[in-house]
């Protein structure tokens, strides 16, 4: 695990050793450069498999295929076995960035998927005698890459605040993308916060030539939701998908240093820590964040993440730690968190507070993240099926309010199915996903107009009033309605949102985290089953479910999900209303509206919930702002 960075042009070795060190966090062991007439490339690395052989960049044998990698390949060992017997000579013992080279000599651009590569990476190969750089992000995006055009050709980095150092990096805001951040609570790859610097998509490669310059980044892998005319029955499914989350977390256990699990109390992370369990012949160690001074709120959810954590803990044996922060520790270390960002960002933030305790103990740590978006758990999953019944009862029955529901109906659409719910199933509906998934944004396009400046919206051009899943919905490939909004969620919310929270937290303070669920194995398979087979009723996640029975407590599978969020909403009205009201006035009025900030504020202050995730956003904007000037 590791951070990169890099230029094409005449080498600059102060240049490329302070962009290197502003990733110090990513890699605190060791760093490598290569100061090449026509490229160069840095590293940090955080040493985790061949600790001593491992150094970076790493080349073929005569030095013509030089790499710098941030990631880890898995299953590196097999494709060591292939790539010896099909020739290739490695200088080191077992280390997995080797073979990336040597991938890349046996089978050329397409390599991460002709040698079935099972990692997560963001890397760059300097190939000397077809005079080529190429960048590679892996198929879900795990592990972030970010790029800009400079005079000489390309600038590259793991983190934003690398491509910043270098001069003839621009620092020109992108207004369309952030007015997005405000419906999404992140900005969308490609685009980034700043005009001129792009994140690589997932599963795609991007080259630059001396001649032909920078490339149209272009897919080696598609995500895929295929059609399953042979649809296998609950228990052999369940049966498939025990056995590849098995595999992924034996896969997931290989390194040199030592590691542990998040454990939140949840299913999805305590499956992962009862598999690593079978695996061991010492405790897991195993973590979980808990919070100090709730009251009311979020405060019974919080306590029942202890509550399971502790009883999972028992029940595999494992060396268990608990940390528990208070908002006074949230307020305090808040702009470290915007700052790991680089970024406008209003997720979840959960991670950096319990990964700087865990690099106490460990370097490497197991998670459940992917599940849902895998499974089929938040609200856009459960309004799927549910939005597609009432549209059609509206359509073909002519029906428009809850009396003319029959029980069937009723049935058909729960968990929506009370006087109360089917309200706002009835404002959510709309014809399309993207009409109705656009519905769920933080704020309206409405709201926005109001909010941002005239200067603003001027800047953010077409963008204002767009419907950021209008393209998602032309490229879906899935067929059945939860499919569809799994989909959406892979393509934008996963990779934008999950795991750069997961990514750039958990880095922050240099553990590396490695996501099971998000196994390419898996998610293949799991993309090829019916969404009859994830969601069933008040069921989410309910092919998980029976796949886990045997390997879980009863109580824990029955579990309502809780989610791995800190309480903030509770905190803003109480130990952190100083902080919010602070940082809502602190908005800066060539951008936003005084008038509707302070509006907002005020209905805020006085009780409304609807407006929890709108201050919440504003907050973290405000962070990121100041972190700007």
């Amino acid at each position: 695990m590791c951070g990169i960075a890099g230029f094409t042009g005449p080498p600059a070795p102060r240049l490329l050793r302070d962009m290197c060190r502003s990733l110090t966090h990513r890699g605190p062991d060791d760093e490598g450069y290569l100061d090449h007439p026509q490229v160069s490339l840095a590293m940090r690395r955080l040493a985790i498999v061949d600790l001593s052989g491992g150094r970076q960049p790493i080349a073929n044998e005569d030095g013509t295929v030089v790499t710098v990698f941030n990631g880890e390949i898995y299953n590196h060992a097999a494709m060591r076995r292939a790539l010896t017997a099909a020739g290739h000579r490695f200088a080191t013992h077992h280390c997995d960035t080797e073979t990336v080279v040597h991938a890349y000599e046996e089978h050329g651009v397409l390599w991460p998927e002709k040698a079935q590569a099972n990692g997560m990476f963001g890397l760059a190969i300097w190939d000397q005698a077809r005079q080529r750089l190429l960048l590679y992000r892996d198929r879900l995006g795990k592990k972030p890459l970010y790029w800009a055009p400079i005079p000489t050709g390309i600038a590259f980095a793991s983190e934003i605040k690398a491509l910043l150092r270098h001069s003839d990096v621009s620092r020109e805001l992108d207004h369309g993308s952030l007015y997005r951040y405000f419906g999404l609570k992140n900005t969308s790859a490609p685009r980034t916060a700043y005009l001129q610097i792009r994140q690589l998509p997932p599963g795609h490669c991007l080259a630059w030539t001396p001649d032909g310059g920078i490339e149209e980044p272009r897919p080696y892998w598609k995500l895929d939701f295929p059609s399953f005319p042979d649809v296998p029955d609950e228990s052999e499914a369940a049966a498939r998908i025990l056995e590849l989350l098995t595999d992924s977390v034996r896969l997931r256990m290989d390194c040199d240093v030592s590691y542990g699990a998040y454990l939140s109390g949840g299913m999805d992370s305590s499956a992962v820590t009862a598999l690593m369990a079978r695996f061991l012949s010492k405790p897991v160690k195993t973590f979980c964040l808990g919070y100090a001074d709730l009251e009311g709120g979020q405060q019974e959810g919080k306590s029942r993440d202890l509550y399971f954590s502790r009883m999972m803990a028992g029940r595999l044996g494992t060396d268990h730690h608990e940390h528990i922060i208070t908002a006074g520790d949230f307020a305090r270390d808040f702009l470290g968190v915007m700052r790991a960002f680089d970024e406008p960002f209003s997720g979840t933030v959960s991670t950096y507070f319990l990964s700087e305790y865990m690099r106490r103990h460990i370097t490497v740590a197991l998670s459940g993240d992917g599940a849902d978006e895998l499974f089929g758990s938040y609200l856009a999953h459960r309004l799927a099926f549910p939005v597609e019944v009432w549209n059609r009862l509206k359509r073909l029955e002519g029906k428009a309010r809850f009396e003319d529901l029959t029980a069937a109906d009723r049935e058909a659409i729960a968990p929506f199915d009370t006087p109360q719910q089917f309200a706002f199933l009835d404002r959510v509906a709309a014809p399309t996903l993207a009409a109705w998934r656009e519905r769920l944004d933080v704020f309206t396009h409405a709201e926005r107009r109001e909010l941002l400046t005239p200067g603003f919206l001027a800047a953010a051009g077409e963008d204002v009033g767009r419907n950021p899943y209008d393209a998602i919905q032309m490229s879906l490939t899935a067929r059945d309605a939860l499919n569809r909004s799994l989909e959406t969620d892979q393509r934008e919310l996963l990779p934008n949102q999950v795991l750069p929270f997961v990514d750039r937290l958990s880095m922050a303070h240099s553990i590396e985290v490695r996501c099971p669920f998000l196994d390419h194995r898996m998610v293949a398979y799991v993309n090829s089953l019916p969404g009859s087979l994830k969601i069933r009723g008040l069921s989410t996640k309910h092919i998980l479910r029976k796949a886990l029975a045997g390997l879980l407590p009863q109580e824990l599978i029955d579990r309502p999900k809780e989610g791995f969020v800190q309480p903030v909403y509770t905190w803003m009205r109480g130990p952190l209303k100083d902080f919010t009201t602070q940082a809502m006035a602190s908005l800066p009025e060539h951008m936003f509206s005084r008038a509707a900030v302070d509006g907002l504020m005020q209905r805020f202050m006085a009780g409304d919930q609807s407006l929890n995730a709108k201050v919440w956003s504003l907050t973290c904007m405000s962070a990121w702002l100041e972190r700007q000037s």
